[in-house]
């Protein structure tokens, strides 16, 4: 099976160590007659966790790793062979899997293409419906992002407040349309299921008692001073830069582009709504060059 990369832009880094050659010197050295034990070795293609997908290109002399090139996005997946053989409706189960952290965004963003490309008109209940679940889930997303990002640099109790709250959202889901991850919930031309009796109530519910928990999460991780040492500075992208790796969303917006596709770009009833868009400031550290 072929590689498909997944809209995340190959890293082309070598992390190097004073006096040893790069990557692209090993030839050098076998053609100046040079003795060298170094080998070339793939690991991977391999997807850690829920942290996304990683091939590592690693250059070994014996034991010791020498150097190592990262190749980010790629994943054997076959997506769009399958798509090929079935009908437009029975599709929208594997985009469930695109991204399985925000299955309900996926199913969207499939759905509204093939509705566009067949002109169909959707009821405005259904609109409303759809614009809550993505939310939802959108929230429950950056959830997990934080919460694994914050336990991979040493801070274990952020992971645990996140998926505390991404439960809450996962019962809205799941006395929904009966998933808690994988929905085939935003079908061609409607939804799977009507909200059912007591979701609004519960909702509400859940978004009083989140709007409070967001400074909880900024206190516990965002201006930890460990945290700020740990992130800092490092991995810093100018907006040409972003621009240039074709970054969207919260990652474009750290580099302080005020863009956000929903706003500039609206889809669906998104040009109905008025939202913040939080745009990075460079308060923690260097933002851009």
């Amino acid at each position: 099976m072929a590689d498909v990369q997944q809209g995340v832009p190959e890293a082309d880094v070598t992390i190097e160590q004073p006096g040893l050659p790069p990557v692209e010197a090993i030839e050098e050295l076998e053609d100046d007659n040079l003795k060298s034990d170094m080998m070339v070795l793939n690991m991977g293609p391999q997807h850690p966790s829920t942290h996304g997908v990683l091939r590592l290109e690693l250059v070994t002399d014996g034991e010791v790793v020498e150097h190592v090139r990262p190749h980010i996005g790629y994943l054997h997946r076959c997506f769009e062979k399958h798509a090929e053989n079935l009908p437009y409706p029975h599709v929208v189960p594997f985009t469930d899997r695109l991204d399985y952290l925000a299955g309900m965004n996926n199913n969207f963003g499939y759905v509204l293409a093939v509705e566009n490309l067949l002109k169909l008109e959707i009821p405005e209940r259904v609109h409303y419906i759809r614009v809550i679940m993505v939310e939802l889930n959108r929230i429950a997303s950056h959830l997990v992002s934080f919460g694994t990002y914050g336990m991979d640099i040493g801070a274990f109790t952020p992971f645990l407040f996140a998926f505390r709250e991404r439960e809450d959202i996962f019962d809205l889901f799941e006395m929904t349309c009966g998933a808690r991850m994988l929905y085939n919930y935003i079908w061609v031309g409607g939804v799977s299921h009507d909200l059912p009796p007591g979701f609004v109530e519960r909702c509400r519910v859940f978004l009083n008692q989140f709007e409070s928990k967001i400074q909880e999460y900024n206190d516990l991780l965002s201006y930890n001073k460990i945290f700020i040492q740990r992130t800092a500075n490092v991995g810093v992208l100018s907006a040409d830069a972003a621009f240039s790796y074709n970054l969207t969303g919260p990652n474009l917006r750290g580099s302080g582009v005020d863009w956000d596709l929903r706003r500039d770009e609206p889809y669906s009833i998104y040009d109905r709504f008025e939202f913040e868009i939080p745009v990075g400031k460079g308060e923690m550290g260097t933002l851009g060059y």
